[in-house]
């Protein structure tokens, strides 16, 4: 059974808690900057299957940075290894702007969780922006579990130490993380059962053979409205319109619970600064168009558009925060 020590369990929220730690420059260039960039079409890596939600994100701004750049924008998905193997060959990429990478938290949260990762999330990768973020993930139940709400959630797990269960896609994930912070946080023994990933979790959510499980809101959304699941609160500290009556975490009485997935873009290190600027406005300008706005809206999402500096310092703070994680917990088998 997995257990948080007190030392980590502090470490842990005051990291999560926090926006302003540590400091990492930006990669330095070293590639020769194309004047005319872009002079030909930019491919675009997206290291999950196609539907998921970087795929979907990226389907929406990429018709908008194409329009801004001039050039056509294609996604090509490489998923495998929960997002190592896409990530992994986009770092190896001229350094030219032509290879993007735009991929969700776990870029930072999983390679402290994976000894066998053959890159750096911070090191090996220039950092353009923190293109959106969700109101945090949905904590789903089966409507067969006798709980209502996350106080008598919270109730059911301590009566019943380490007899319920939560779903993990992977290890360093955003179902993995909020669930470990929820377990901090109401110092419950809840038993982690680790999945491939989300379709073969929501199999058994659905069935009820898992009790509870982090997911994005976009997927939570149509097994709530057809009375497959109840949703008891949002990890972030908003409510989201599109589950009006779920509270966040904070409302369910839980302090200081803010726990986001957020989906960002990369291009491999040493990346010329005007090219990686030149790509970071387009960014800014598709995520403040009205289409784009409300597209993302309606999955859950709200545009950011943090700076590449202040993107490369917060991608930074993530991996440190999951490496205080990581080394608090025992090694899980794969199932």
């Amino acid at each position: 059974m997995m257990q948080i020590h007190l030392v980590a369990r502090k470490l842990i929220l005051a990291l999560f808690a926090c926006t302003t730690l540590g400091a990492m420059a930006q990669t330095q260039s070293t590639a020769k900057a194309d004047v005319n960039f872009p002079s030909k079409p930019i491919r675009v890596v997206v290291p999950s299957p196609p539907g998921g939600p970087p795929d979907l994100i990226m389907r929406i701004i990429g018709p908008k940075m194409s329009s801004v750049l001039g050039q056509s924008i294609i996604v090509e998905n490489k998923p495998g290894a929960g997002g190592l193997v896409g990530t992994a060959y986009l770092a190896k990429q001229p350094a030219d702007g032509y290879s993007w990478l735009f991929t969700t938290a776990s870029h930072a949260t999983i390679p402290p969780f994976n000894k066998n990762v053959p890159y750096d999330s911070v090191k090996d990768f220039t950092h353009v922006s923190l293109v959106a973020q969700n109101y945090g993930q949905a904590l789903v139940i089966p409507t067969s579990l006798a709980a209502n709400n996350v106080s008598e959630l919270v109730a059911l797990a301590k009566k019943n130490p380490g007899k319920l269960s939560y779903a993990s896609a992977g290890l360093g994930t955003a179902s993995h993380i909020p669930a470990e912070v929820f377990k901090a946080k109401t110092q419950t023994d809840i038993l982690m059962v680790p999945y491939k990933g989300v379709a073969e979790v929501m199999s058994d959510l659905l069935s009820g053979r898992v009790d509870m499980f982090f997911v994005g809101t976009q997927i939570a959304i149509k097994h709530v409205e057809a009375g497959k699941l109840r949703a008891l609160a949002l990890t972030g500290n908003t409510r989201w319109k599109g589950l009006p009556n779920v509270p966040t975490m904070q409302e369910a009485g839980i302090p200081n619970f803010d726990v986001v997935n957020w989906f960002g873009l990369w291009l491999p290190a040493g990346a010329p600064t005007p090219i990686v600027d030149k790509i970071y406005s387009a960014v800014q300008q598709a995520i403040k168009d009205p289409d784009v706005i409300k597209q993302f809206e309606a999955q859950g999402l709200y545009g950011v558009g943090m700076p590449p500096a202040d993107f490369a310092k917060f991608v930074a703070q993530e991996a440190q925060a999951a490496v205080v994680i990581a080394k608090s917990l025992p090694e899980e088998p794969s199932k």
